[in-house]
């Protein structure tokens, strides 16, 4: 590593609470000679509470492009950076991406320091299957172009995680159940903070709760998993009936369809986000075969 030249630090800082934040962000918001912020005011009550003082320059979507020469030259000039965003991590639906390709290209060293995000903390929250996701940032803002990426979310085989500005979430709710009004999904609203709110349900029912009491603060959307064959059991599922008669049945659906019983059981557990073991004891009866005896 060249000594001359700086380092770009991508920093995770708290998405709400301030408590939320690693003790090597602390100590290299202390060390670095410069701080791009996405809001500086933000960033600046962050690092008073912290008694941080360093100098801050703004970074955000209207001036990433220019801001990102200036501070390229810093960079290659010996200077070492933080990159924070309002909340999260820099460049997970914030700006960062544009400094950061620049700074890989020049050969500027870029150094992650992991913390909160958003995404990860909904996820975990949902009660959805984590072993596979898809994060697929903010919607559009036009009516038809959202039908189009809620119909492309719609058939994707893992949990779906998008955010929501709250005088939007609505709107998207209502498209969300016109394409998939039976696929439970989870809203979780203000997380780490004071009014953290983690709505589970249908659409429709998310959609009665947000009309009662208008969405307040970003949100984020996480969607279970598609799963082909579970159509005919899909309500019972999403009205949370997992009898052993509609775990059975589900069981049953797939292997008509080809899938082996192991496989079936499998993905039948993946799909609800419980142990394999609760639907093998409610297929138990089922034979290899597929057809249960008489």
């Amino acid at each position: 590593m060249q000594k001359d030249i700086g380092r770009l630090y991508i920093c995770a800082t708290p998405i709400g609470n301030l408590e939320d934040i690693t003790l090597r962000v602390l100590r290299i918001l202390d060390e670095v000679e410069l701080i791009a912020a996405e809001d500086t005011r933000r960033t600046r009550k962050l690092l008073n509470h912290y008694e941080i003082h360093k100098p801050l320059i703004s970074y955000h979507e209207h001036n990433e492009i220019s801001r990102t020469l200036e501070l390229i030259d810093k960079l290659k000039s010996g200077v070492d950076i933080a990159l924070v965003s309002d909340a999260g991590t820099p460049g997970i639906s914030d700006p960062g991406q544009e400094i950061i390709r620049q700074a890989i290209e020049a050969e500027i060293p870029v150094i992650p320091i992991p913390g909160p995000t958003a995404v990860v903390a909904a996820l975990t929250a949902a009660g959805f299957p984590t072993d596979a996701f898809a994060f697929w940032g903010f919607g559009p803002r036009n009516r038809r172009r959202k039908r189009l990426f809620i119909k492309d979310i719609s058939k994707w085989p893992h949990t779906a995680v998008l955010y929501e500005a709250p005088h939007r979430l609505l709107d998207t709710l209502q498209v969300i159940y016109d394409i998939m009004p039976k696929r439970p999904l989870a809203v979780c609203r203000e997380l780490t903070k004071i009014h953290e709110e983690i709505i589970r349900g249908l659409p429709g029912e998310i959609i009665d709760h947000f009309t009662a009491d208008a969405p307040r603060g970003e949100c984020v959307l996480v969607l279970a998993p598609f799963t082909p064959g579970l159509s005919s059991t899909e309500q019972d599922i999403a009205q949370q009936k997992l009898t052993p008669s509609a775990l059975s049945e589900a069981v049953l659906e797939l292997m008509g369809q080809g899938v082996d019983k192991r496989t079936a059981i499998k993905q039948v557990a993946e799909a609800l986000g419980i142990s394999r073991r609760t639907v093998y004891q409610a297929a138990i009866d089922i034979p290899a075969t597929g057809h249960k005896e008489p």
